[in-house]
């Protein structure tokens, strides 16, 4: 398992850079409002994380079926970094470009936990 957290750590990093890039391609570039640069900076990378952690982290083979479980287990992730997002930038007036970077970091547990759920578990 301490492989998988190394392993999920790096696709993690490529992931929040994947994600990072775009969002603020959406919000600087396209001056699209923040939390929907976020919105779809999230939803464009997660399609990228399913693959590197399915190939990559867990040496699985990617399904049809764990693909469309796959953003549930982001569920979670959304609803924590969108809060954390929003907390930190209207609440805590803290910068809209750096604060996505801190959104995900907090969100970070619960996707690795329920990933390898997903991922991992014994097909039926």
């Amino acid at each position: 398992m301490i492989k998988q957290v190394i392993k999920f750590g790096i696709v993690g990093v490529i992931n929040t850079l994947d994600y990072y890039l775009l969002y603020l391609l959406f919000q600087s570039v396209l001056s699209i409002y923040y939390l929907i640069a976020h919105i779809l900076a999230f939803l464009i990378s997660m399609v990228g994380s399913f693959y590197l952690n399915s190939y990559f982290t867990y040496k699985t083979k990617p399904t049809l079926k764990k693909f469309l479980q796959f953003p549930l287990t982001y569920v979670v992730n959304i609803t924590v970094s969108t809060s954390a997002i929003y907390i930190l930038v209207d609440l805590m007036k803290m910068n809209e470009k750096v604060s996505p970077l801190l959104a995900s970091f907090i969100a970070i547990p619960f996707t690795f936990a329920l990933s390898r759920y997903i991922l991992t578990k014994q097909e039926a």
